[in-house]
């Protein structure tokens, strides 16, 4: 009985009930005129509800969201435009669009009626500080009759995506923009250095092209010899994002591996801008998906994870067959037999930098490394003053204490070695704290005012050690 009266309102439900009633005690009266006051008010429920239905199988809806990939933080705007097609004009309609809780509430409106023919635009605005995938809709309308009898419902199938990326910091322009993209004067100085003509060759291996043989150097040596293939990392970058749980800290947006990821989405935008060819690697291999560098890296970064890997062998294992390049690492805790495995994973002597998290730094309260020195020690507390309090001693908190500050220590002490060991193979290192602005550590690490050796937290006036 209840599926039956779904569509009717409390009025429409009470003309039913009163129109049956009255055709009923009419008839046992004899009274004609009652029983044709009760057909009336059964019968007009149920009119009201074919005009309804008619109405609401006959609308289309169009949505549109612009722009439909946004940083995290940003607003886009969605458009839902309603168009009556039927051939009678629609009742009230109550329409309400389905997004996702973490966008906000849902978004209702109230329409007078929609003519034959007509249209109308329901728009609204969204704005997501978390990254994703996000599906907006089905649109939700119900449509009631002018006399509110009844209220029939339908959801339209169709869904759009939303996409919301990590945000994109704006990073100087600096030598990747020139010398390392071979651009600009450095490239001009390299061609009047070298000349045209000139070739390199090296010794012919098996499965080089004969084309690429280099016939006068192969008379002069008596051995074949083949011209070098072009340094590809001019115009090619390779981008480590190192997404292991083990290696980061923090939680939600503050976490290291939010920062992480938006470092890796601003340096990739970076670099493709500047005219690079790029490929996102993860601890896992490499990202594998067609379309330009940007896009595929702005969608994969939306919805990356951290994975429960132990170590970089995934990724180190896509590097070396990525045929070398511009290498770019932003990783979190690196042992030192990690470091040294992706120190000797560089190809072709090509450039490579790296921003290594100070991951401790991220962990403590405030997100900055609290001073082991500051610890209170076995049997202090301390007040309010800052001063020990030997009334209210807590050894089960002092223990956390200093196990906490012994885990900060151990994990400063392996960040700063594995910055060493990066450093000594060649590549140009700078260990980012929760402080520090991403344009910044870029703008050293990479920019020609850094010098050789590699600048670390100590380097960065007032940056916890």
């Amino acid at each position: 009985m209840r599926s039956l009266l779904a569509g009717f309102t409390t009025r429409g439900t009470s003309f039913l009930a009163a129109g049956f009633a009255a055709a009923v005690a009419g008839l046992a009266l004899g009274e004609r005129d009652l029983v044709s006051v009760g057909a009336l008010l059964f019968v007009l429920p149920l009119l009201s509800a074919l005009a309804a239905g008619r109405a609401r199988y006959r609308l289309s809806c169009v949505r549109q969201v612009s722009p439909a990939r946004v940083p995290a933080g940003h607003t886009t705007r969605v458009t839902v435009r309603l168009e009556n097609v039927s051939r009678l004009p629609t009742g009230l309609l109550l329409a309400e669009d389905a997004i996702p809780y973490a966008l906000g509430t849902r978004p209702r409106y109230v329409l007078d009626g929609v003519e034959r023919g007509g249209i109308r635009e329901l728009s609204y605005p969204l704005r997501s500080d978390l990254r994703g995938k996000f599906a907006i809709g089905p649109l939700d309308v119900r449509i009631a009759d002018t006399f509110g009898l009844v209220e029939l419902g339908r959801s339209f199938a169709t869904t759009t995506t939303l996409v919301v990326t990590p945000r994109v910091v704006p990073l100087a322009r600096t030598m990747i923009g020139a010398t390392w993209v071979g651009e600009g004067d450095g490239r001009a100085r390299a061609a009047v250095a070298a000349g045209e003509d000139d070739v390199v060759p090296r010794a012919y291996r098996d499965g080089d092209e004969l084309r690429r043989v280099h016939w006068r150097s192969t008379a002069r040596y008596g051995e074949l010899m083949v011209r070098r293939e072009e340094q590809r990392w001019r115009n090619r970058a390779v981008l480590l994002l190192d997404t292991r749980r083990s290696a980061h800290a923090g939680s939600g947006v503050a976490s290291s591996f939010e920062f992480a990821v938006s470092a890796a989405a601003s340096i990739g935008v970076h670099v493709g801008r500047a005219g690079m060819d790029g490929q996102l690697i993860t601890d896992a291999g490499a990202v594998t998906a067609a379309g330009m560098f940007e896009d595929v890296l702005l969608d994969s970064l939306a919805v990356v994870k951290t994975s429960r890997g132990v170590d970089l062998s995934g990724g180190l294992a896509a590097i070396r067959a990525s045929g070398g390049g511009l290498l770019i690492v932003v990783a979190g805790r690196l042992s030192a037999v990690t470091a040294r495995q992706l120190a000797t994973s560089r190809r072709d002597g090509g450039p490579a930098i790296a921003l290594l998290l100070a991951v401790s730094t991220w962990s403590a309260p405030g997100g900055r490394a609290e001073d082991p020195a500051a610890q209170p020690g076995p049997g202090r507390e301390l007040d309010g003053t800052g001063q020990p309090d030997h009334a209210g001693e807590q050894p089960g908190g002092q223990r956390r204490a200093a196990n906490d500050a012994a885990s900060r220590t151990a994990a400063h002490a392996e960040t700063s070695q594995a910055t060493a060991i990066l450093s000594a193979a060649g590549w140009r290192v700078i260990t980012v704290d929760a402080g520090m602005p991403l344009a910044t550590a870029w703008r050293r690490v990479a920019g020609t005012d850094i010098a050789s050796r590699p600048a670390t937290v100590s380097d960065m006036p007032g940056a916890a050690v």
